[in-house]
Protein backbone atom coordinates (compact mmCIF):
# COMPACT_ATOMS: atom_id res chain seq x y z
CA UNK A 1 0.00 0.00 0.00
CA UNK A 2 1.90 3.08 -1.21
CA UNK A 3 -1.00 5.51 -1.41
CA UNK A 4 0.43 7.47 1.52
CA UNK A 5 3.61 8.30 -0.35
CA UNK A 6 3.90 12.03 -0.78
CA UNK A 7 6.31 14.52 -2.28
CA UNK A 8 8.17 16.79 0.15
CA UNK A 9 5.83 19.55 1.28
CA UNK A 10 2.72 17.85 -0.09
CA UNK A 11 -0.22 17.05 2.21
CA UNK A 12 -1.44 13.54 2.84
CA UNK A 13 -4.21 12.27 0.54
CA UNK A 14 -7.84 12.64 1.58
CA UNK A 15 -8.56 8.98 0.88
CA UNK A 16 -6.54 5.76 0.62
CA UNK A 17 -7.61 2.28 -0.42
CA UNK A 18 -8.32 -0.34 2.23
CA UNK A 19 -6.07 -3.17 1.06
CA UNK A 20 -7.06 -4.04 -2.50
CA UNK A 21 -10.79 -3.90 -1.81
CA UNK A 22 -11.65 -0.68 -3.61
CA UNK A 23 -13.03 0.68 -0.32
CA UNK A 24 -11.80 4.24 0.18
CA UNK A 25 -11.03 5.36 3.72
CA UNK A 26 -9.54 8.44 5.30
CA UNK A 27 -5.81 8.09 6.04
CA UNK A 28 -6.71 8.32 9.73
CA UNK A 29 -9.62 6.53 11.37
CA UNK A 30 -11.16 6.55 14.82
CA UNK A 31 -10.87 3.68 17.25
CA UNK A 32 -13.77 3.15 19.66
CA UNK A 33 -12.11 0.95 22.31
CA UNK A 34 -12.82 3.67 24.89
CA UNK A 35 -16.54 3.84 24.13
CA UNK A 36 -18.43 2.07 26.91
CA UNK A 37 -15.31 0.85 28.74
CA UNK A 38 -15.65 1.73 32.43
CA UNK A 39 -12.82 -0.36 33.84
CA UNK A 40 -9.85 0.76 31.75
CA UNK A 41 -11.01 4.04 30.19
CA UNK A 42 -13.38 5.39 32.89
CA UNK A 43 -16.36 5.67 30.55
CA UNK A 44 -19.15 7.70 32.15
CA UNK A 45 -16.88 9.94 34.21
CA UNK A 46 -15.98 13.60 33.69
CA UNK A 47 -15.82 14.69 30.06
CA UNK A 48 -16.62 11.23 28.82
CA UNK A 49 -20.38 10.77 28.42
CA UNK A 50 -22.43 9.59 25.47
CA UNK A 51 -22.93 13.23 24.52
CA UNK A 52 -19.18 13.80 24.57
CA UNK A 53 -18.67 10.77 22.34
CA UNK A 54 -21.36 11.96 19.94
CA UNK A 55 -19.74 15.39 19.67
CA UNK A 56 -16.38 13.79 18.92
CA UNK A 57 -17.94 11.54 16.30
CA UNK A 58 -19.67 14.45 14.58
CA UNK A 59 -16.52 16.59 14.47
CA UNK A 60 -14.52 13.66 13.09
CA UNK A 61 -17.10 12.89 10.42
CA UNK A 62 -17.48 16.55 9.51
CA UNK A 63 -13.73 16.84 9.00
CA UNK A 64 -13.71 14.01 6.47
CA UNK A 65 -12.76 11.09 8.72
CA UNK A 66 -14.90 8.24 7.42
CA UNK A 67 -13.39 5.13 9.06
CA UNK A 68 -14.53 3.91 12.49
CA UNK A 69 -13.30 0.72 14.15
CA UNK A 70 -15.07 -1.19 16.92
CA UNK A 71 -15.28 -4.69 18.42
CA UNK A 72 -17.83 -6.89 20.10
CA UNK A 73 -15.59 -6.77 23.20
CA UNK A 74 -15.40 -2.97 23.56
CA UNK A 75 -17.60 -1.98 26.47
CA UNK A 76 -19.22 -5.42 26.21
CA UNK A 77 -20.93 -4.33 23.01
CA UNK A 78 -21.70 -0.79 24.10
CA UNK A 79 -19.18 0.62 21.63
CA UNK A 80 -21.00 -0.98 18.68
CA UNK A 81 -24.37 0.22 19.96
CA UNK A 82 -23.20 3.82 20.27
CA UNK A 83 -21.42 3.77 16.92
CA UNK A 84 -24.57 2.50 15.22
CA UNK A 85 -26.68 5.19 16.87
CA UNK A 86 -24.28 7.95 15.84
CA UNK A 87 -24.08 6.70 12.26
CA UNK A 88 -27.86 6.59 11.87
CA UNK A 89 -28.25 10.07 13.34
CA UNK A 90 -25.61 11.44 10.96
CA UNK A 91 -27.45 10.40 7.82
CA UNK A 92 -24.08 9.44 6.31
CA UNK A 93 -22.46 6.08 5.53
CA UNK A 94 -18.93 5.97 6.93
CA UNK A 95 -16.79 2.85 6.63
CA UNK A 96 -17.50 0.74 9.72
CA UNK A 97 -15.25 -2.04 10.99
CA UNK A 98 -15.70 -4.40 13.92
CA UNK A 99 -14.14 -7.60 15.24
CA UNK A 100 -14.81 -11.18 16.31
CA UNK A 101 -13.04 -12.53 19.39
CA UNK A 102 -12.13 -16.22 18.93
CA UNK A 103 -12.50 -17.22 22.58
CA UNK A 104 -11.26 -20.77 23.25
CA UNK A 105 -14.82 -22.00 23.72
CA UNK A 106 -15.89 -20.80 20.29
CA UNK A 107 -15.11 -23.93 18.30
CA UNK A 108 -17.44 -23.80 15.28
CA UNK A 109 -17.04 -21.89 12.04
CA UNK A 110 -20.69 -20.93 12.38
CA UNK A 111 -19.84 -19.11 15.62
CA UNK A 112 -18.26 -16.32 13.62
CA UNK A 113 -21.44 -15.76 11.61
CA UNK A 114 -23.51 -15.94 14.79
CA UNK A 115 -21.53 -13.27 16.61
CA UNK A 116 -21.19 -11.14 13.51
CA UNK A 117 -24.98 -11.15 13.32
CA UNK A 118 -25.13 -10.04 16.95
CA UNK A 119 -22.68 -7.22 16.21
CA UNK A 120 -24.82 -6.16 13.26
CA UNK A 121 -27.84 -6.11 15.55
CA UNK A 122 -26.09 -3.73 17.94
CA UNK A 123 -24.87 -1.59 15.06
CA UNK A 124 -28.28 -1.60 13.41
CA UNK A 125 -26.74 -2.57 10.08
CA UNK A 126 -27.28 -5.31 7.53
CA UNK A 127 -23.54 -5.64 6.91
CA UNK A 128 -20.24 -4.05 7.90
CA UNK A 129 -17.47 -2.85 5.65
CA UNK A 130 -14.65 -4.70 7.43
CA UNK A 131 -14.83 -7.69 9.79
CA UNK A 132 -11.69 -8.77 11.61
CA UNK A 133 -10.40 -11.61 13.78
CA UNK A 134 -9.36 -9.83 16.98
CA UNK A 135 -6.54 -12.17 18.11
CA UNK A 136 -4.98 -15.42 16.81
CA UNK A 137 -6.18 -17.27 19.90
CA UNK A 138 -5.61 -21.02 20.42
CA UNK A 139 -6.69 -23.75 20.18
CA UNK A 140 -7.92 -23.34 16.59
CA UNK A 141 -5.45 -22.43 13.83
CA UNK A 142 -5.70 -19.21 11.86
CA UNK A 143 -6.75 -21.20 8.78
CA UNK A 144 -9.96 -22.26 10.55
CA UNK A 145 -11.06 -18.69 11.14
CA UNK A 146 -9.94 -17.65 7.65
CA UNK A 147 -12.51 -20.05 6.25
CA UNK A 148 -15.11 -18.51 8.52
CA UNK A 149 -14.20 -15.01 7.31
CA UNK A 150 -14.71 -16.17 3.73
CA UNK A 151 -18.10 -17.55 4.79
CA UNK A 152 -19.02 -14.08 6.08
CA UNK A 153 -18.12 -12.50 2.75
CA UNK A 154 -20.16 -15.09 0.86
CA UNK A 155 -23.10 -14.46 3.20
CA UNK A 156 -22.78 -10.73 2.35
CA UNK A 157 -22.50 -9.83 6.02
CA UNK A 158 -19.25 -7.96 5.38
CA UNK A 159 -17.64 -6.32 2.36
CA UNK A 160 -14.07 -7.06 3.39
CA UNK A 161 -12.17 -9.05 6.00
CA UNK A 162 -9.06 -8.50 8.06
CA UNK A 163 -7.12 -9.69 11.07
CA UNK A 164 -5.66 -8.11 14.19
CA UNK A 165 -2.52 -8.84 16.18
CA UNK A 166 -1.34 -11.40 13.60
CA UNK A 167 2.33 -12.06 12.86
CA UNK A 168 3.52 -11.93 9.27
CA UNK A 169 3.47 -15.73 9.08
CA UNK A 170 -0.08 -15.91 10.42
CA UNK A 171 -1.09 -13.19 7.99
CA UNK A 172 0.38 -15.07 5.01
CA UNK A 173 -1.37 -18.29 6.08
CA UNK A 174 -4.69 -16.48 6.43
CA UNK A 175 -4.30 -14.73 3.09
CA UNK A 176 -3.59 -18.04 1.34
CA UNK A 177 -6.82 -19.59 2.60
CA UNK A 178 -8.83 -16.52 1.69
CA UNK A 179 -7.31 -16.40 -1.78
CA UNK A 180 -8.49 -19.94 -2.46
CA UNK A 181 -11.99 -18.68 -1.68
CA UNK A 182 -11.59 -15.64 -3.93
CA UNK A 183 -11.26 -13.18 -1.02
CA UNK A 184 -8.44 -10.68 -0.45
CA UNK A 185 -7.09 -10.06 3.04
CA UNK A 186 -7.70 -6.35 3.50
CA UNK A 187 -5.93 -5.45 6.73
CA UNK A 188 -3.93 -6.35 9.81
CA UNK A 189 -4.57 -4.22 12.88
CA UNK A 190 -1.60 -4.06 15.23
CA UNK A 191 -0.02 -1.80 17.82
CA UNK A 192 2.28 0.76 16.18
CA UNK A 193 3.64 4.05 17.47
CA UNK A 194 6.92 5.86 18.07
CA UNK A 195 7.42 3.96 21.32
CA UNK A 196 6.64 0.60 19.79
CA UNK A 197 8.04 0.03 16.29
CA UNK A 198 8.01 -3.74 16.47
CA UNK A 199 6.22 -4.01 13.12
CA UNK A 200 9.14 -2.27 11.43
CA UNK A 201 11.69 -4.59 12.98
CA UNK A 202 9.91 -7.95 12.59
CA UNK A 203 9.06 -7.50 8.87
CA UNK A 204 5.30 -7.17 9.40
CA UNK A 205 5.09 -3.66 7.96
CA UNK A 206 7.05 -4.75 4.89
CA UNK A 207 4.90 -7.86 4.50
CA UNK A 208 1.77 -5.70 4.52
CA UNK A 209 3.22 -3.51 1.77
CA UNK A 210 4.26 -6.54 -0.28
CA UNK A 211 0.82 -8.15 0.05
CA UNK A 212 -1.27 -5.04 -0.50
CA UNK A 213 -2.64 -5.30 3.04
CA UNK A 214 -3.43 -2.14 5.00
CA UNK A 215 -1.69 -1.90 8.35
CA UNK A 216 -4.14 -0.34 10.80
CA UNK A 217 -2.28 1.08 13.80
CA UNK A 218 -3.97 0.96 17.18
CA UNK A 219 -2.55 2.85 20.18
CA UNK A 220 -0.81 5.27 17.76
CA UNK A 221 -0.28 7.70 20.66
CA UNK A 222 0.96 4.98 23.04
CA UNK A 223 -2.28 5.42 24.98
CA UNK A 224 -1.53 9.07 25.71
CA UNK A 225 2.19 8.86 26.45
CA UNK A 226 3.03 10.72 23.23
CA UNK A 227 0.53 13.55 23.69
CA UNK A 228 2.46 15.67 26.18
CA UNK A 229 -0.53 15.50 28.53
CA UNK A 230 1.30 13.35 31.06
CA UNK A 231 4.49 14.41 32.83
CA UNK A 232 6.19 13.44 36.08
CA UNK A 233 4.34 16.42 37.60
CA UNK A 234 1.02 15.32 36.04
CA UNK A 235 1.19 11.52 36.10
CA UNK A 236 -1.06 8.99 34.47
CA UNK A 237 -3.77 7.84 36.88
CA UNK A 238 -6.16 4.95 37.39
CA UNK A 239 -5.58 1.47 36.00
CA UNK A 240 -3.52 2.91 33.15
CA UNK A 241 -1.25 4.64 35.65
CA UNK A 242 -0.64 1.41 37.53
CA UNK A 243 0.27 -0.26 34.27
CA UNK A 244 2.20 2.39 32.35
CA UNK A 245 2.92 5.24 34.76
CA UNK A 246 6.59 4.28 34.99
CA UNK A 247 7.04 5.13 31.30
CA UNK A 248 5.90 8.76 31.56
CA UNK A 249 9.29 10.17 32.56
CA UNK A 250 11.39 8.24 30.01
CA UNK A 251 8.99 9.30 27.21
CA UNK A 252 9.58 13.03 27.76
CA UNK A 253 12.60 13.48 25.40
CA UNK A 254 10.61 11.99 22.54
CA UNK A 255 7.61 14.19 23.37
CA UNK A 256 9.95 17.19 23.28
CA UNK A 257 11.20 16.18 19.83
CA UNK A 258 7.61 15.90 18.62
CA UNK A 259 6.84 19.35 19.99
CA UNK A 260 9.88 20.92 18.33
CA UNK A 261 8.95 19.55 14.92
CA UNK A 262 5.34 20.60 15.49
CA UNK A 263 6.44 24.20 15.98
CA UNK A 264 7.91 24.15 12.50
CA UNK A 265 4.47 23.23 11.15
CA UNK A 266 2.58 26.14 12.62
CA UNK A 267 2.30 24.91 16.17
CA UNK A 268 1.17 21.33 15.68
CA UNK A 269 0.93 19.41 18.95
CA UNK A 270 3.07 16.38 19.82
CA UNK A 271 0.01 14.17 19.31
CA UNK A 272 -0.64 15.58 15.84
CA UNK A 273 2.97 15.05 14.82
CA UNK A 274 2.96 11.49 16.21
CA UNK A 275 -0.17 10.65 14.20
CA UNK A 276 1.25 12.20 11.05
CA UNK A 277 4.39 10.10 11.51
CA UNK A 278 2.29 6.92 11.53
CA UNK A 279 0.53 7.98 8.34
CA UNK A 280 3.85 8.79 6.67
CA UNK A 281 4.86 5.20 7.45
CA UNK A 282 1.98 4.01 5.21
CA UNK A 283 -0.17 2.91 8.13
CA UNK A 284 -3.69 4.00 9.14
CA UNK A 285 -3.71 5.23 12.76
CA UNK A 286 -6.94 4.85 14.72
CA UNK A 287 -6.64 7.07 17.80
CA UNK A 288 -9.53 7.36 20.22
CA UNK A 289 -11.91 10.30 20.30
CA UNK A 290 -13.83 10.31 23.54
CA UNK A 291 -14.72 14.01 23.43
CA UNK A 292 -14.69 17.12 21.28
CA UNK A 293 -11.15 18.11 22.27
CA UNK A 294 -9.62 14.77 21.30
CA UNK A 295 -11.51 14.73 18.01
CA UNK A 296 -10.22 18.19 17.09
CA UNK A 297 -6.71 17.11 18.04
CA UNK A 298 -6.95 14.14 15.69
CA UNK A 299 -8.25 16.28 12.84
CA UNK A 300 -5.22 18.55 13.20
CA UNK A 301 -2.95 15.70 12.10
CA UNK A 302 -4.51 15.76 8.62
CA UNK A 303 -3.95 18.06 5.63
CA UNK A 304 -0.17 18.30 5.91
CA UNK A 305 2.80 15.95 5.95
CA UNK A 306 6.12 15.58 7.70
CA UNK A 307 9.12 15.75 5.40
CA UNK A 308 11.36 12.74 4.89
CA UNK A 309 14.03 14.42 7.00
CA UNK A 310 11.55 15.00 9.83
CA UNK A 311 10.41 11.39 9.71
CA UNK A 312 14.05 10.30 9.89
CA UNK A 313 14.68 12.66 12.82
CA UNK A 314 11.75 11.18 14.71
CA UNK A 315 12.99 7.68 13.93
CA UNK A 316 16.30 8.62 15.53
CA UNK A 317 14.60 10.16 18.56
CA UNK A 318 12.51 7.02 18.87
CA UNK A 319 15.62 4.83 18.69
CA UNK A 320 17.06 6.76 21.64
CA UNK A 321 13.86 6.49 23.67
CA UNK A 322 12.75 3.67 25.89
CA UNK A 323 10.72 1.18 23.92
CA UNK A 324 7.50 -0.06 25.42
CA UNK A 325 6.34 -3.49 24.38
CA UNK A 326 3.60 -3.81 26.98
CA UNK A 327 1.12 -1.20 25.74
Amino acid sequence: MDAFSTQPGSPLPERVELGKTGIQISPLGIGTWQWGDKFYWDYGKGGFSDNDLRAGFEVSLGAGINFFDSSETYGRGRSETLLGQFVRASGQQPVVATKFMPYPWRLKRADLLKYLSESLGRLGMKSVDLYQIHWPTPPLPVEFWAEALADAVEARLTRAVGVSNYSDAQMWRTAAVLARRGVHLASNQVRYNLLDRTVEKNSLLKACRDMGVSLIAYSPLAQGLLTGKYTPEHPLGGVRGLRDGRFVGPAQPLVAALGAIGEAHGGKSPAQVALNWVMRKNAVPIPGAKNLSQARENVGSLGWALSEDEVAALDEASDRAIHIDTL
